[in-house]
């Protein structure tokens, strides 16, 4: 456990209380083989970090100048808290060589185990935030979760925006979004699309792009928040 001033550097953060650095690297194995040693590991600051997690990133995405659908916002949580995008995160900060693990777990690769490795991610930001509150866990979320949340914003692709209205226009309406373009721009080879997507006749949304598939995507997340908000 020396040279934990290592990791405290990576992470960006000085913990005032060690113990909740210890805690939250304290895998079970090890909690279950030195029962006189230690008397905590790190599953309850685990199930608190994954919860302060979300709440940074939803948070993140609502302010967002997008104006991101909740379904929109619940696929890209889901991506970003998932075990390999944790696992990358704690590799970002060589996380693993710091982990109390058992004889057995340190056998067997525990140090490199996705599982253990993201798990530990959530322990430390749940140790952040009882050692410091809200302010300062957002920031340190924020510094390593912040080149993902923005490539997948970024990444127009990540959302099936027609889809989702598809799905939402026949559950609401019983029809299905009718797309139009209503003038294409620029020469050949850099056209811009401008489409408008219609439900039983109403334009609900406009879209843009340098394609008609993108145009028709951004066409339909405007449509998708315009239901949302209930207009």
């Amino acid at each position: 456990m020396k040279n934990l001033d290592n990791l405290e550097r990576s992470l960006g953060y000085i913990f005032k209380d060690k113990k909740l650095l210890i805690e939250a690297l304290t895998h079970r194995s090890f909690y279950h083989e030195n029962l006189d040693k230690t008397i905590l590991h790190n599953e309850r600051l685990e199930f608190l970090g994954d919860s302060v997690l979300g709440f940074v990133i939803v948070e993140y995405l609502f302010l967002s100048e997008k104006k991101f659908t909740e379904s929109a916002m619940a696929k890209i949580k889901s991506y970003l808290v998932k075990e390999s995008a944790l696992s990358e995160i704690a590799d970002s900060i060589t996380l693993g060589k710091y982990l109390r693990l058992g004889k057995g777990e340190e056998a067997t690769g525990g140090r490199i185990k996705k599982s253990i490795l993201a798990d530990a991610v959530e322990a430390l930001i749940g140790a952040v935030y009882l050692d410091s509150g809200y302010k300062k866990v957002k920031r340190i979320i924020l510094k390593l979760f912040k080149n993902k949340i923005d490539a997948l914003i970024d990444s127009t692709g990540f959302y099936d925006f027609k889809t989702e209205l598809q799905e939402k226009t026949q559950m609401l309406f019983g029809v299905l979004p009718e797309y139009k373009v209503i003038k294409q721009e620029g020469e050949e080879h850099e056209k811009v699309f401008t489409i408008d997507v219609f439900i039983e006749g109403k334009r609900f949304g406009r879209g843009l792009g340098k394609s008609k598939k993108e145009a028709e995507t951004f066409a339909a997340r405007e449509a998708l928040l315009q239901l949302s908000s209930g207009k």
